[in-house]
């Protein structure tokens, strides 16, 4: 009891000495009066009270408060002044306080930082006259325009995506600050660290401000040295190759490889940590990778610190099975592994998903296959076990198409491989998502499934982010089949959303003239059947390789379906009328009987059975093709012409560490014969020469004309009814500028037409006359050729460079040392 009294005296002595000096003594006994009563309560009061004790303590209390409340004084009114564009009415929602309420220095301060958060203002007083309180404010001026200055490497548009002070909004020097560091991060993309960013102010009338961001680019800072730390079993030289990154080199002039950019380091460790496992290092770790800025701040030193692991070889490889009718041994001809390699972990997943694939195709859609491995540290062994097992069952119950605002939803549906109530497998999604891709109206494609209304059950969703699907194109070039070139084009391959395509183009070149209209529609129907048709016009000056002009106007009927994933057929129909002129006395007469016109009706045919990785440039599998024509409903021609095309394409991964280096071998074969009374034009036969046998000219190779003495002292080129060819060759990187877009090429080509097919055969003395011309080159033992190319995907087009020598020829063949061809479209 003493010590509660000693603290409240000591309460009150502390009271009385800030209240000391206070004019008026009414204010002094108001203000002491509650905390006099208080004290004495504590002083006095026991330690168990009763409730009426205690009531009347609360009764006390409400009576001091309000005492306060009468001392400090109520808020009658709040005038706002100083603000022009910011309504009265607004200010004061964002204030704590309200008339009525105390002067409470708690509220004013909360309403004055509440105000300030706005950021609407630059400045805020509260002061209190009399019973009012006065806000002044001061706004925040309004944005007019923000402009760049001094960048270059950077698009204003792009600057101003990242910004979040835009114009006519309040301006705000803490966003202002903000986005400067967002601008320092778009050029930390660009390899410039080193740039400067410094945001000015220029005040305008009516409290307007223009924003100026006043940029010093700096260099790029580019990559002085990657380093690797840990490293035994490989070089930092084989480590270099494997990163993305690469030192500065003035060979990447074009390229930005040797860039330092941070997300490109991180993706780095994860090509190292695939490197390392498809050599058999299951244990590798990337413990550390970081960046270090020179101190002139012009250069990046990359280093990457490794803990390898011991490499270990497979062990036995074995396959469990406990799907019906599916027994082990029936799936040990589809292990693509053996023991004792060194594991391989991409091989291992990549046999897995083709194993699964197969299943599900042959009629087990829930099928699941399992890589198990058990390591062996000892023996620096790994054991491998295929577990084949049905996975849950799930149907799919719904399918929804997300995001396409122009592509009409059927269209997307006929790229999937599955329909409402199929089954459903994980796999599905990313052969899903290559067929929407491969449609081309998309930047993106996302397959996402959702459980449905049952546990058996899926919801399924395809998100896409449409794109421009139209294309103007003006381009150019040069060729050494056609000379130099310019073409146009315009074409809409989503038209209306429908996914037709649809397209008019034209090609003009010292030898050549070609129009095209074409329309194509993927899914005819609805169905899985792909209907076009072509209306064109060409026109062929081979008049430096050949005597004589052809040209051809007409119209093809195209239909195509497909199996099943891999194999499709197509069915073509073309009525043309063609002819040749223009042709020089010096032609031999197999040229001159072809002069005039005719019309050929022609029935076509194709199978396809194609396991390549990718159509455009593959680097493993195969394709064969097998197809026919007929004409003869019809026309002048009577003819049935039979063709075979193949290509397998084998990486060299393991071998060289890269997926840059790939051997392929193609090959085909033709053959036609006549069947009725047509008119046999040569320009129906089969040529060898230029893109299908390189060092040889076009149609190079193969039966042609002897010049005679009688005027008729050129040689032509005639083709002949049977072809056959076949190439390998290996595209491997370029040292040093790979990363510029140029690959090279070794090559070796070999191939030979035979069969005479001419309209009227002048080989016979006797029979001939004066028209008397032997014919030479006709025969099967192949002619060869070797060489090396380039290809460069520059920034100007894509070039192709090819040099070959033939190795055999037959007499007198044309042969084309040096191939090259160069366009780009704009």
């Amino acid at each position: 009891m003493q010590e509660r009294g000693l603290r409240a005296e000591n309460d009150l002595d502390g009271w009385r000495q800030i209240l000391k000096g206070k004019r008026s003594a009414l204010f002094l006994s108001v203000c002491m009066l509650p905390l006099v009563m208080v004290a004495t309560r504590k002083a006095g009061a026991a330690p168990h009270r009763s409730m009426a004790t205690q009531g009347a303590g609360s009764r006390h209390a409400a009576a001091g408060n309000a005492a306060a409340r009468a001392a400090d004084g109520i808020i009658e009114d709040i005038r706002v002044s100083g603000n022009t564009r910011i309504e009265t009415s607004t200010i004061l929602s964002y204030m704590v306080v309200r008339p009525g309420d105390p002067f409470s220095q708690d509220d004013l301060d909360r309403s004055l930082k509440t105000l300030y958060a706005t950021g609407l203002f630059s400045d805020v007083t509260l002061r209190r006259e009399g019973n009012d309180l006065l806000v002044r404010v001061k706004e925040n001026p309004v944005v007019n325009r923000i402009v760049f200055e001094g960048n270059h490497a950077a698009k204003d548009e792009d600057l101003h995506k990242v910004l979040t002070l835009k114009p006519r909004a309040v301006f705000s020097a803490e966003t202002t600050a903000d986005d400067r560091q967002h601008i320092l991060q778009v050029y930390a993309q660009k390899a410039r660290f080193s740039a400067v960013v410094t945001p000015q102010i220029v005040r305008l009338a009516h409290n307007r401000v223009d924003v100026v961001f006043k940029i010093n680019e700096g260099p790029q800072t580019m990559i002085r040295k990657i380093a690797f730390v840990g490293n035994k079993a490989f070089s930092e030289s084989q480590l270099a190759s494997v990163v993305s990154s690469k030192e500065s080199a003035w060979y990447h002039f074009l390229g930005s490889s040797d860039e330092y950019n941070p997300d490109r380091v991180k993706y780095d460790a994860e090509l190292l940590r695939r490197f390392y496992l498809r050599n058999g290092y299951v244990d590798f770790q990337v413990k550390d990778m970081k960046g270090e800025l020179s101190s002139d701040r012009k250069s990046f030193y990359v280093t990457f610190t490794v803990d390898e692991g011991v490499r270990y070889r497979l062990g036995k490889v074995d396959i469990r099975s406990s799907l019906r009718h599916v027994p082990a041994e029936s799936m040990r001809k589809h292990v693509e592994l053996f023991a004792h390699q060194w594991y391989d972990g991409k091989a291992v997943q990549d046999n897995a998903t083709d194993m699964e694939e197969l299943l599900q195709s042959e009629g087990h859609p829930f099928a699941q296959v399992h890589p198990e491995i058990a390591r062996n540290p000892e023996k620096r062994i790994i054991n491998l076990l295929f577990d084949i097992s049905e996975g849950p069952r799930r149907y799919i119950e719904r399918i929804d198409i997300n995001g396409n605002t122009i592509t009409q939803d059927h269209v997307v549906r006929a790229q999937l491989p599955f329909a409402e109530g199929d089954p459903y497998s994980a796999s599905y999604k990313k052969y899903a998502k290559e067929s929407v891709q491969n449609l081309g109206f998309f930047k993106s494609a996302d397959i996402k499934d959702t459980p449905g209304s049952a546990p058996d059950r899926v919801n399924v969703a395809v998100d896409v982010v449409e794109k421009p699907t139209g294309e103007f194109s003006l381009g150019g070039g040069y060729s050494t089949d056609v000379g130099v070139i310019g073409n146009v084009g315009l074409k809409q391959h989503n038209l209306l959303g429908s996914g037709v395509d649809a397209g008019i183009s034209g090609t003009l070149s010292l030898w050549q003239q070609q129009a095209d209209i074409s329309i194509t529609n993927p899914s005819f129907m609805g169905r899985n059947l792909v209907v076009g048709a072509d209306i064109f016009f060409i026109e062929n000056n081979y008049q430096t390789y050949q005597n004589y002009s052809e040209g051809r106007y007409g119209i093809t009927l195209r239909m195509g379906y497909s199996y099943n994933r891999y194999l499709s057929q197509s069915w073509n129909y073309s009525l043309i009328r063609r002819w040749v002129n223009d042709a020089w006395s010096e032609a031999s007469w197999y040229i001159l009987d072809q002069q005039g016109a005719s019309l050929l009706s022609q029935l076509s045919t194709t199978v396809m059975y194609d396991r390549r990785d990718n159509r455009m440039a593959p680097h493993r599998g195969y394709y064969i093709s097998a197809g026919g024509d007929f004409a003869g409903i019809g026309g002048d021609e009577d003819y049935v012409r039979g063709k075979i095309n193949g290509a397998y394409y084998i990486p060299l991964d393991d071998l060289t560490n890269s997926h840059d280096w790939t051997l392929s071998f193609r090959g085909g074969a033709g053959w036609m014969a006549d069947w009725g009374n047509g008119r046999r034009d040569v320009i129906d036969n089969f040529y060898l020469g230029g893109n299908n046998l390189r060092g040889f000219l076009d149609g190079g190779a193969g039966p042609r004309s002897v010049g005679s003495r009688t005027g008729h002292a050129s040689e032509d080129l005639l083709g002949g009814r049977f072809m056959y060819n076949a190439s390998a060759q290996l595209s491997f990187p370029l040292p040093f500028v790979a990363s510029m877009g140029l690959g090279g090429r070794i090559f070796t080509d070999m191939g030979s037409v035979a069969g005479v097919r001419v309209r009227t055969l002048y080989t016979d003395p006797a029979t001939a006359g004066s028209r008397y011309t032997p014919i030479s080159g006709d025969m099967v033992s192949p002619r060869v050729s070797a060489g090396a190319g380039v290809s460069w995907k520059s920034p100007f087009g894509l070039l192709n460079i090819d040099l070959g020598v033939p190795l055999i020829r037959s007499y007198n063949d044309r042969t084309q040392l040096l191939r090259f061809g160069f366009g780009q479209q704009f």
